[in-house]
C-alpha cells in the first residue's frame, strides 16, 4: 500500500466529516475527538482532518506519503538524504492517534512532506497540545540516523 496523504486543518470537523464522506463516497477511518480520517481507495488517498479554530478558513497543514512498512521509510530515508534534502526522522513515535515511523522533508515552498508508517493504533493525538499535529518544526536539523526528539 502507498498513498498520498493530506491533511486539512478544518474549523468545522463535523461539518467536513459529512462533506468528504459525500465527496468521496466513504466514511472515516478513525474518528477521535480533534481528528478524523479517511482511508479512500480511489483516488488512492489519505485524508486527515485536524480540527482549527473556529472561524477560520480550512488551510493544509502538512502533505505525506503512507507507506507499507518501516523499511520503506528508511529506503525513502536513504533516498531523500541521499538526494541532498534535509530529513528529520521520527521512529516509534505517537502522532494523529497512531505508532509510527516516519521521515520529514520540507518542499520549495516550506511544504511540510512526511514518508511514514502506521504501526499500531494509539490513544494520542499529538505529543504537545500547543503545536500542530506531527508537523516538525519549520527548520529542522539534518537527521541522517536516529530518532528525532519530538513528533509534534
Amino acid at each position: 500500500m502507498s498513498r498520498v496523504q493530506l491533511a486539512l486543518r478544518v474549523s468545522d470537523l463535523d461539518g467536513s466529516v459529512a462533506f468528504y464522506a459525500k465527496l468521496f463516497g466513504v466514511e472515516p477511518a478513525k474518528r477521535r475527538p480533534g481528528y478524523a480520517n479517511f482511508a479512500v481507495e480511489n483516488p488512492p488517498l489519505k485524508l486527515v482532518l485536524l480540527e482549527g479554530e473556529a472561524g477560520q478558513p480550512t488551510v493544509m497543514d502538512h502533505l505525506g506519503v503512507e507507506v507499507f512498512d518501516t523499511a520503506e521509510v528508511t529506503a525513502a530515508t536513504r533516498r531523500l538524504t541521499d538526494a541532498g534534502l534535509v530529513t528529520l526522522e521520527e521512529n516509534d513515535t505517537e502522532c494523529c492517534y497512531a505508532l509510527q515511523d516516519k521521515v520529514w522533508v520540507r518542499g520549495p515552498g516550506d511544504e511540510p512532506w512526511e514518508v511514514y508508517t502506521v504501526k499500531a493504533d494509539s490513544g494520542q493525538l499529538q505529543k504537545a497540545a500547543e503545536s500542530a499535529c506531527c508537523t516538525p518544526a519549520a527548520d529542522p536539523e539534518p537527521v541522517t540516523s536516529g530518532t528525532a526528539a519530538s513528533c509534534c
